[in-house]
């Protein structure tokens, strides 16, 4: 752990903390259809044109049920939309490769995947998928379900905010300016930066050269249009990699300066919406509070897992081979231990999964702390929008939790906090945890299950938690040591990564709808602080407890229990 890596996560703090509240208040002014920004003269006309398009009258807003609707009937159509794509990828252009088809169900399986912004791969993008898919059917929805994630938060922000109101929104005009404002002009810019970075964009067919042994076979080296994807899956949370090798790859990711970019970008929209809540409830230290409590968890998480990796395996210091540099097996030596472990820190706080080193490959400890960031239900800054609605979850449940310990009637922002709140806060809670376990379960007793497998005992467990785990977070990373391309798991990450979102957010929704219609009481003495540390400690807690005791049998016979039999390992030599 040495003086550089605690230089670049002090500047990726502090320039996080500087990030924050202009993007809070750009994200405030996109997220009210009436308010203007530096993009109008150019963009507004766009806009209308949508809309116009859609049929969708701007000043019409819905209620949550409403909401719902719209966004569950869009999703269903863009899952079909990309499915057919897919499948018929090899009748359709742009395809140099001249790739054939995805089977029925790995098709199914990508089209959830992008649809549910969890961006889960069981398929290798360069040798998969044609330029065409990759454009049209991934990076299309990596701007679309980023757009949806922000547009539920912006809802439950809507229904804390406002007071006796019937109405939370209209979905498409989320969509609609989400998209246009804030996505599209920053992935625009964004992508201009990874092209100077030596990232690719271009529609060549795949370029075949001859290694300097010739008796070796040539080397296909992928082409295509890389940086555009690229920026959005970082801004977007995505993860999806236009390579199987992610962000791994040199093109998708050439120098140590596109590496601290593309990991601050995961975490620049989630942390301007903890400033947007602040503004949008008048209430900035509550913003920041929450904006504390998610850092704190992240450095928890970035320092365990940067000294885990940074102490190596003591299995080889037994066996006197020196491993000055920590645990460099399944990194790349141009990024090192410590942007290993914050890239693998930061993509499983958010729900974003991409990746620049092999989680598979970390020590037990170092591979605990992504799988431990899933459970948390990725609230630490999290995905686009996923994020901050998952976190206010959680200040739905602390605020309850604080007032029955203290006999005070629970209220947050002047919002009397009842029965049907805390119940569906808690069931979009259960049914994460449910997801997770019952499918893990069913997987280690099934043959379709134990196919898969690359490993046997403790991680062989923690490859199959871990996939469900990101399934259900709807993050999309892997421990990479599972072969997950078969009927049965295609299916069953696919149910998987419907139940993390949509039955997460259905809860959410209604949340939203039941806090809009409730009147804004003034602050008396009972009420109870959602600003300041105490607050922030007792919303920590209630994010561990929750996420650590429902988990932890779990975690005690995956990563824990490897990583005692590795210690132990060492008594025999």
């Amino acid at each position: 752990m040495d003086i550089y890596g605690w230089v670049q996560l002090a500047i990726f703090l502090g320039l996080l903390l500087l990030a924050t509240r202009p993007m809070g208040l750009y994200l405030f002014r996109v997220l009210d259809p009436e308010g203007k920004t530096f993009l109008d003269p150019v963009l507004k006309p766009v806009e209308r044109i949508f809309y116009r398009l859609m049929g969708v009258d701007p000043a019409v807003e819905h209620d949550w049920k409403r909401y719902a609707v719209s966004l569950l009937a869009f999703s269903l159509v863009g899952t079909l939309f990309t499915y057919a794509i897919l499948r018929l990828q090899h009748l359709l252009p742009l395809n140099p490769q001249h790739l054939g088809p995805l089977s029925g169900d790995l098709a199914f399986n990508t089209s959830i995947s992008f649809i549910t912004n969890t961006n889960w791969q069981n398929y290798g993008g360069e040798s998969t998928m044609s330029y065409l898919s990759q454009m049209a059917a991934l990076a299309l929805h990596n701007f679309t379900s980023a757009a949806s994630g922000i547009a539920v938060a912006a809802v439950l922000v809507r229904g804390i905010a406002w007071h006796t109101a019937k109405t939370v929104g209209n979905f498409l005009v989320d969509l609609v300016r989400t998209t246009l404002y804030l996505l599209l002009p920053l992935s625009l810019v964004y992508a201009v930066f990874l092209v100077s970075q030596g990232t690719i964009q271009n529609f060549r067919p795949y370029v075949t050269a001859q290694t300097v042994e010739p008796a070796a076979a040539p080397q296909t080296i992928v082409q295509g249009p890389m940086a555009s994807q690229v920026a959005i899956k970082m801004l977007g949370t995505n993860g999806g990699g236009y390579t199987n090798a992610n962000a791994a790859h040199p093109y998708e990711n050439p120098t140590p300066l596109s590496n601290f970019v593309q990991i601050f970008s995961i975490f620049l929209i989630p942390g301007g919406l903890t400033f947007y809540l602040g503004r949008m409830v008048k209430n900035r230290k509550h913003g920041w509070s929450i904006w504390g409590a998610m850092a704190a968890l992240f450095l928890a998480g970035v320092l365990l897992c940067w000294w885990a990796e940074a102490a190596g395996n003591p299995r080889l210091h037994a066996l006197g081979v020196a491993s000055a540099s920590g645990n460099m097996e399944g990194k790349e030596v141009r990024f090192g231990i410590f942007d290993s472990a914050l890239f693998a820190t930061v993509t499983t706080d958010a729900s974003c999964g991409a990746v620049n080193t092999m989680h598979d490959s970390m020590t037990p400890l170092g591979g605990l702390v992504p799988l431990v960031n899933l459970h948390l239900g990725e609230v630490v800054f999290g995905g686009v929008g996923a994020g901050l609605y998952g976190m206010l979850v959680f200040v739905i449940l602390t605020v309850f939790l604080a007032g029955l310990m203290v006999g005070r009637t629970p209220e947050y922002l002047g919002k009397k906090i009842e029965s049907y709140d805390v119940k569906v806060s808690a069931l979009a809670v259960l049914l994460l945890i449910l997801d997770i376990m019952g499918f893990t379960a069913w997987a280690v007793v099934s043959k379709w299950g134990l196919a898969g497998l690359n490993n046997a005992g403790p991680h062989g467990f923690s490859e199959i938690l871990y996939a469900f785990s990101s399934a259900t977070a709807n993050n999309g990373s892997a421990f990479a040591g599972l072969s997950g391309d078969t009927p049965w798991y295609d299916t069953t990450l696919a149910v998987s990564m419907m139940i993390g979102r949509f039955f997460f957010i259905m809860p959410v929704l209604a949340l939203a709808g039941n806090m809009a219609k409730k009147k804004i009481l003034p602050e008396s003495g009972g009420s109870f602080p959602v600003a300041g540390p105490v607050f922030a400690i007792l919303l920590v807690g209630t994010i561990l407890i929750v996420g650590l005791l429902s988990f932890f049998p779990a975690l005690a016979v995956g990563p824990i229990v490897e990583h005692y039999l590795m210690i132990r390992s060492n008594a025999v030599f």
